[in-house]
């Protein structure tokens, strides 16, 4: 609890594939209880999404008839129901507002839907991020790019308020498939150490792939070449990969979506924040981080003021 004993106004969840997050906002949206699960889409898929959050609004004493937000996969073809895209360009505030009902329950429970870029050389779709992008405590006014790493990152150009295009770079699967699946598995191991922010192998490649344009695939080899002309160790080269693809996805990034761009807007948490505040700063870019918890939680209850579950005076709806 950390609003003394003030009644809740909404239930905000955050619903991924494997996670789910959830939280009871007050009207003035603070925070008043939390809860963490491993019941995300996959679970949800087979107990039943209803069932699923249920238990987890009555596990944090939430009342009956309290409405709930939810972004992220819940809203998938394969959720819920499917949340339609909203097609890009769109302002932020009108992509909350179309939140998709589901009908049949009790409680007025809402998704916030996903972005689709609809460009025929570019088609792209996010779903989830739309809502840690409505968090990101972004100015009404100019031009913005946002980065958020992750399995699949992305990375948006807002323009006074509305999304103008964003693109995905599939960085931590890429990582994932070539440690596991590629030549590379035997210079990684079994299973790929961490990655240290202040490895000299991870800014050394980074800096290649920057320099390069992001053009990763000539370089990767060299990484198992290394290790069998250089005695380059396992957790060296899982370093060097790191730095060549985050380095490349900067690199594309930034020639795609960041004309002019001077500074990035990192939305993101954990190692990976730490991980991509150095390459960022190695591409010479200026930068403001902003935490992906929070900002998720705070674009879940932009969500719920825009669609009417919490008043913007700050009184109950």
């Amino acid at each position: 609890m950390s609003a003394g004993f003030a009644a809740p106004a909404v239930a905000a969840l955050d619903w991924g594939t494997t996670r789910l997050r959830a939280w009871l906002i007050d009207s003035n949206g603070n925070v008043l209880a939390e809860r963490r699960g491993d019941d995300g889409l996959i679970t949800a898929r087979e107990k039943g999404f209803s069932n699923v959050l249920e238990g987890h609004l009555t596990a944090m004493g939430a009342p009956d008839a309290l409405p709930v937000i939810i972004c992220g996969m819940a809203g998938s073809r394969q959720g819920w129901i499917e949340a339609p895209y909203v097609t890009v360009p769109a302002p932020i505030g009108a992509i909350l507002r179309g939140a998709a009902r589901i009908e049949g329950e009790r409680r007025d429970i809402r998704i916030v839907p996903g972005l689709a870029q609809r460009l025929a050389d570019a088609p792209d779709v996010m779903r989830g991020e739309e809502t840690q992008l409505a968090g990101a405590g972004l100015p009404a006014r100019g031009r913005h790019l946002v980065c958020m790493p992750g399995t699949h990152s992305k990375w948006v150009a807002v323009e006074d308020g509305a999304v103008a295009g964003f693109g995905t770079w599939p960085t931590g699967e890429l990582f994932s498939v070539l440690s596991a699946h590629s030549i590379l598995k035997h210079s990684l191991g079994e299973h790929p150490a961490p990655v240290a922010v202040d490895s000299p192998f991870f800014r050394q490649w980074c800096e290649q792939a920057l320099g390069e344009g992001g053009d990763v695939t000539s370089r990767l080899f060299a990484i198992r070449a290394a290790g069998l002309l250089q005695d380059l160790k396992s957790e060296d080269a899982a370093a060097c990969l790191s730095g060549l693809l985050i380095g490349g996805e900067i690199a594309s990034a930034r020639r795609r979506h960041g004309a002019g761009a001077t500074s990035v807007v990192l939305v993101a948490s954990g190692a990976l924040a730490g991980l991509y505040q150095a390459a960022i700063g190695l591409a010479g870019l200026g930068l403001r981080t902003v935490d992906a918890d929070e900002a998720v939680r705070a674009g879940l209850i932009e969500a719920a003021r825009e669609n009417g579950m919490i008043a913007r005076t700050g009184a109950a709806p």
